[in-house]
């Protein structure tokens, strides 16, 4: 009678040397290490994601006082009278009158020109009068002339001009390109220095630029005030910018 634990032997042994086995345990095994391999790399890439999902949220600010490089003054005058060759005439010496103000004050003379006219006429307790309307424009980039121009425009009233009232000198800062990129930096340096102080109260560091907004570029009086009555806008600018950025925190 066979020896029952020989032929178990022989089985087993036949059993492993089947290539069908090999492969199923083979691939088993890999499957089990890719597992553990898997489930390793989930587990660290969880643990890095929450850490690099840290991040502060701050503002930086920026100002400059720069000086304007354009200005503008608009004159509006305007004469009445019964007829309106009259009328046109009175507009016509205040015009001379005007240019010649200017003249006198070194501007060239295609700095001021003509912007508009305007002819209106009404009838009152019977009369008929005519209203013609005239505006002159000063546009310069001589800003120390300019501000000439409107401490001495009372003498254009001396000579008869009867000015209307209006915005009166306007000045604007035209070069805001040139100190944007410079601007934009330190606005970024002091986000980073708000968030450096956060980061060492919470006992982390700081790391890169998660998200960032520039937000926008103001340009207003120094001084916060237009000059008052007469005297029109101020050359005297504050340039402000405020950036919101996401730090990330490590």
């Amino acid at each position: 009678m066979p020896d029952a634990s020989a032929e178990d032997t022989s089985l087993s042994t036949a059993f492993w040397r089947r290539s069908e086995t090999r492969l199923w345990f083979g691939s088993a095994a890999i499957l089990a290490l890719g597992m553990a391999v898997g489930g390793y790399l989930l587990g660290d890439g969880l643990t890095r994601a929450r850490i690099a999902d840290r991040s502060v949220t701050v503002r930086g600010l920026a100002e400059r006082e720069v000086t304007a490089d354009l200005a503008t003054w608009a004159l509006s005058y305007s004469a009445t009278a019964p007829n309106l060759s009259a009328a046109q005439e009175s507009v016509a010496r205040d015009t001379a009158q005007i240019q010649a103000f200017f003249k006198q004050l070194g501007f060239p003379a295609d700095a001021v020109q003509p912007t508009g006219v305007n002819v209106s006429s009404n009838v009152t307790n019977g009369i008929q009068r005519f209203t013609v309307r005239q505006r002159m424009t000063l546009r310069t980039r001589d800003i120390e002339r300019a501000e000439t121009a409107v401490r001495r425009q009372f003498e254009l009233v001396r000579h008869g001009v009867e000015l209307e009232s209006g915005p009166g000198m306007t000045y604007s800062f035209t070069g805001l390109n040139q100190i944007k990129p410079a601007m934009v930096a330190e606005a970024t340096k002091d986000a980073r220095a708000a968030a450096q102080q956060f980061a060492k109260d919470s006992g982390t560091s700081v790391g890169g630029i998660k998200q960032a907004t520039q937000g926008y570029f103001s340009i207003s009086p120094r001084d916060g005030d237009s000059g008052g009555w007469g005297a029109g806008d101020t050359p005297f600018k504050k340039v402000r910018v405020v950036t919101t950025i996401d730090f990330y925190l490590r």
